[in-house]
């Protein structure tokens, strides 16, 4: 196996960088301010089976996309910036009812977001004809479900990949073969409850933060902006680890990921940036 060129050493270090990033309770802390710290600690207990609920709506929402909807044929390049309006529309009219809202806004932002993912794969040589493929666009909602605090022998990238990677497989074979997703599939309703238990932490990260009494339906409208921004953000590390995998092996590129996220997390613990390569 030849070695990783410097421009996909770049590449992997960036994807890096994509992927271990803070997670989205930080990105929103930011955003929000200290209000959301304590909205967080003080989501009504009545609102956490309608959330979980709404979560695992969504996501069996965006895997009927994913094998029936999404257009195998069209090639082109990954455009951000119109998803993101899309979903910042969408929670600025959510903004306006509050949480109740989110029952209504969340499966249509997942199936945004999941087109916008979609083509972030293509525009890294995916081919969506794929089941496989269609289903590891599925999977960046589990990755995007990571937090910095996590323990990462359990729930680093790679980690969370190998949780899923059975899920999928048997899923995608399933697909395959009946070329539908039957709602109630013992092997689809295993891969939905995954993905569901890591997106459902950044969905209730999200309706905190909505739950904020200044917010309103600008701040709403921001708050869906930085949820895009992060799965796109990890769509894009997603990937580029899969094209290099393909073009190097998954052991190269695994090795050569750990080093530079060890290198990330140097950095960040002596106060440097991380200084690209």
């Amino acid at each position: 196996m030849n070695a990783m060129t410097p421009e996909d050493r770049r590449a992997l270090k960036e994807a890096v960088r994509l992927l271990e990033h803070p997670g989205f309770a930080a990105r929103l802390a930011n955003l929000v301010g200290q209000p959301f710290e304590k909205a967080l600690g003080s989501l009504p207990e009545k609102f956490s089976e309608p959330i979980h609920q709404t979560v695992t709506t969504a996501i069996q929402r965006a895997l009927d996309v994913a094998v029936s909807k999404l257009d195998p044929q069209v090639r082109r390049p990954s455009t951000d910036r119109k998803h993101r309006l899309l979903t910042a529309v969408t929670g600025s009219v959510g903004g306006f009812f509050g949480l109740p809202a989110l029952v209504l806004e969340l499966p249509v932002t997942t199936t945004v977001m999941l087109r916008s993912i979609a083509e972030i794969a293509r525009s890294e040589g995916e081919d969506i004809n794929d089941p496989e493929v269609r289903l590891a666009c599925l999977e960046v909602f589990a990755l995007g479900g990571r937090q910095e605090g996590d323990d990462s022998t359990e729930t680093g990238y790679y980690a969370v990949r190998a949780v899923l990677a059975r899920a999928i497989t048997d899923a995608a074979r399933y697909i395959s073969e009946r070329g539908v997703a039957e709602q109630g599939a013992p092997v689809l309703v295993r891969l939905i409850a995954a993905i569901s238990a890591r997106f459902g932490i950044v969905v209730t990260e999200k309706a905190a933060a909505v739950a904020v009494p200044v917010i309103g339906a600008l701040g709403a409208a921001a708050i869906n902006l930085v949820f895009m921004e992060h799965f796109q953000s990890i769509a894009h590390g997603h990937f580029t680890v899969r094209r290099l995998e393909r073009t190097y092996g998954l052991d190269v590129v695994r090795a050569e990921y750990e080093r530079c996220r060890e290198e990330l997390l140097e950095a960040r613990r002596i106060g440097r940036e991380y200084v690209r390569v």
